[in-house]
């Protein structure tokens, strides 16, 4: 049996900060959503230890695209391996290595290394891997850096906020309501176009204008990934309103023996206002931004979670017989 050409490549970062602390970022997969550009949802299948099973959903030349890695962490040579799963076992995925290492004066060179298989080409036009890797790896290293020499600040930079209603109606029709976004904006003020695209089932991606407090329009980009046997879908804003740099979230529909809890959870980044990029570590004015995106956030998640409740109990009211 012939062996596998594989195409090679290797990318590196020099990074103003602390190995350990870019080994950390590169380590926990599961924020990835909320920090770095490409990457839209992350799902953990198998964390024993060392070894991980992930599955990720991530944008490639504006296509959301998903598959399964394998990683295995060494926090001691601060090194991640990872081994692509493709769904035919005699295919062989993109497999790879994050590797940070010390320098002098307390910063990092972070490399990155894949070897993507050549036989992909023949599905899959040469010209679009080639662009989809270099642009979007760029894009993740370009991420990492940022984050890492900002460390010291980050945590106050995020914003939390998390909803939770209970109904009396079906599980079904309050995942209904959640599902078909294209319905929102005849019932939410704020919310005054949705553009909707699902090629994939379950894969949606929307374009929206949002009307803030002060009347101006934003226009945002978002990817939601549903999963209606666990009656959740998550969901990122790629391109997120003018206050914060990310946002990220999940929609939940939880039954139990006495009812239904509805719940939000949405994080953010705040976009500071100091620096030319917008995103500088914040200072007095920008401190004031994260109580008034935490009210708009929670206010916009209790407006989707009661109509979502009125609809799954006005149904239930419209098909039940009067007595």
């Amino acid at each position: 049996m012939p062996e596998t050409a594989f195409h090679h490549t290797s990318h590196r970062v020099d990074i103003a900060a602390p190995a350990g602390v870019v080994y950390g970022l590169v380590a926990d997969a599961v924020r990835w959503p909320l920090f770095l550009t490409p990457t839209v949802h992350v799902e953990a299948l198998d964390l024993e230890g060392a070894d991980q099973r992930l599955r990720i959903w991530a944008l490639a030349c504006d296509d959301v695209t998903s598959w399964v890695t394998r990683r295995t962490l060494d926090p001691a040579a601060r090194r991640i391996d990872f081994r692509q799963e493709v769904p035919g076992p005699s295919e062989p995925g993109v497999t790879g290595s994050w590797v940070v290492e010390e320098l002098p004066e307390g910063s990092s060179r972070l490399t990155l290394r894949s070897a993507l298989p050549a036989s992909a080409t023949r599905t899959t036009p040469a010209s679009w891997l080639e662009r989809a890797e270099h642009d979007d790896l760029l894009a993740l290293l370009a991420d990492l850096k940022h984050l890492a020499e900002r460390w010291a600040t980050l945590d106050e930079q995020i914003v939390a906020v998390e909803e939770t209603l209970r109904v009396d109606g079906p599980a079904e029709l309050a995942y209904d309501f959640l599902y078909r976004i294209e319905n929102w904006p005849a019932q939410l003020p704020r919310l005054t176009r949705l553009d909707l695209v699902e090629e994939t089932p379950g894969i949606q991606q929307v374009r929206m204008d949002l009307l803030a407090d002060d009347g101006r329009t934003h226009t945002a980009r978002g990817v939601r990934v549903c999963f209606p046997h666990g009656g959740r879908i998550v969901y990122k804003l790629v391109e997120p309103p003018a206050s914060t740099v990310a946002q990220a979230g999940e929609w939940s529909v939880e039954p139990d023996a006495s009812g239904v809890t509805l719940r939000g959870r949405h994080q953010a980044v705040l976009r500071c206002p100091d620096g030319p990029s917008g995103t500088e570590p914040r200072t007095e004015s920008g401190r004031g931004a994260g109580p008034e995106v935490g009210r708009m956030l929670g206010r916009d998640s209790a407006a989707v979670l009661g109509l979502a409740r009125r609809y799954a109990q006005s149904a239930v009211r419209v098909i039940t017989p009067k007595p």
